[in-house]
Parts: C-alpha cells; structure tokens; sequence
C-alpha cells in the first residue's frame, strides 16, 4: 500500500492478516491474506503502535486522546485505560506495556484497566517487545544507540535493566532511531532504524541490516501471513513486505522456549 501521511504499528491477527495505522489521518488498515488494503476503522484519534491480544481484539496507543483502546471485530473502539500517553504496545496473555516518550517511562497495563509504571528514565522509549520466553521485555531508546533489556517479575514488575544490542547507525546521523521491533522463533530481534532493518541475535548483536527500501526511514515491522514468515514494513507513506526464511512468533500465544544461542 502507499499514499498514507504516516504509516505505523503494524500488527498480525490469528489469521496471518496485518492491520496497521495511518496516525495522521486518524485510520487502521487490514492487509488481507489476498494482499488487499481495505479500510479497518477511522476517526481513531491517532492511533499510532498496535497489536492483537488472546481475546481477538486489537488494541491501540490511541495518542490524540490520551488512552489504550481495544477494537473488535467490526472497527468499533472501547476504553481499556485512560489518561495516559503512549506510542507503542506488546500484549501478553494477561495484560500489556506500553511506551510514553513524552514522560520517559514504559507502563504496564491489565486487561481490565489497571495500570502502573514500571520504567523509567529511559530518554525517548519507543518500540518495545519481549523475548519468546517473556522473560525479559526489551525497549528501544530512539534517541540512544542500545535497546534496554528488563527481566519481567511474576507481578509484571521490571528488574535488572541493562544495555542491549548496540545498534548502527550513518557515519552524520547522531542516533539510529530505533522504532518499532518484532522477533522471530529463533529469539532474533528485528528492529526498524534510520539505516534499515537490523537483525540482532539473542545475545544482542547486530547479524545482518536489510537495506530499506526507500530513502524514509523505517518505523515498525511485523511477521505476518498464515505462516507468520513474511515480514511487513512501514515507512513513511508505504507499506512493504518480503518473504524471509524465518518464521514470527505472537506473544498473547504464550511464552516459547528459545533455542540454545550460538556463540
């Protein structure tokens, strides 16, 4: 697709479909499993970072109105918490996180509402996701050169905060901007930045950058497809996509044992 103001937040339901949001223009878009872009819902005051939950609804960093809300089937929005702001999401089987770079922090949230800080001093805390095991969420700071790695607590608490996967960026740019984020079975961490697609390994280093396709910069990423491997890509005023031999996993499934990391 193409011709938006700014493309974000792409997220994968059950079925392989991908929907993601226009931000500007206040719209969500579904990618069907035949590759066609259709309306998903509109007027949704900015919703920017999405992602599906276990209950099938999709839920929304809804930053014009300063709340996280849930879509069902049919477009239509409820409240789930208020008076907030935030920019991405992940959500887990009992709840989620979500940024708020305006306040430097990462939230976490239930699914009846309740909701809590649990980072911060983090300067510009943008695309998050966890590990497939959910034992750590991992938090880009756009403005920095390294994700934040947490381990989580059984009460969705974060510990032991440390620097995680140094990122690359141009020889003139003065950070990378690191976006939005997404992981494969293979525990690789996929995160958009100003110079491509970087490809981190479980222990945090950078394998591979896949050029982006245009001169934009890149703004978030997702697996989708019935087979979760292809890979969909934001960018400014298009959407992209590219078969890659490696399958995505969805964190409201529940926790996934990664494979041994190589050395």
């Amino acid at each position: 697709g193409e011709g938006y103001k700014y493309a974000e937040g792409p997220a994968v339901n059950a079925d392989g479909e991908v929907f993601f949001s226009d931000v500007p223009n206040s719209r969500i878009y579904r990618i069907g499993l035949n590759g066609k872009v259709s309306l998903f819902a509109d007027n949704t005051q900015r919703a920017n970072g999405l992602m599906f939950s276990a209950n099938g609804k999709l839920y929304a960093c809804q930053s014009g109105a300063e709340r996280i809300v849930c879509f069902d089937k049919q477009g239509k929005s409820e409240t789930v918490v208020e008076d907030v702001t935030s920019n991405d999401i992940v959500m887990l089987p009992q709840g989620g996180y979500f940024t708020d770079p305006l306040n430097n922090q990462v939230w976490h949230f239930t699914l009846d509402g309740e909701k809590k800080v649990v980072a911060k001093d983090i300067e510009f805390p943008n695309g998050l996701h966890t590990s497939i095991d959910h034992a750590f969420l991992l938090v880009n700071d756009s403005r920095g050169r390294f994700n934040f790695s947490f381990q989580v607590q059984p009460d969705a608490s974060l510990v032991n905060r440390q620097l995680y996967g140094h990122l690359h960026r141009g020889d003139a740019d003065k950070d990378c901007w690191a976006d939005g984020m997404t992981i494969d079975s293979e525990g690789r961490t996929y995160v958009a930045t100003r110079v491509g697609l970087q490809v981190l390994d479980q222990l945090g280093r950078v394998h591979l950058i896949i050029n982006k396709p245009q001169t934009a910069k890149l703004s978030n990423v997702v697996f989708g497809g019935p087979d979760l491997d292809t890979i969909y890509a934001t960018s400014t005023d298009k959407v992209y996509r590219r078969k890659l031999k490696a399958r995505g996993v969805v964190p409201w499934k529940g926790a996934v044992k990664p494979p041994r990391p190589g050395l």
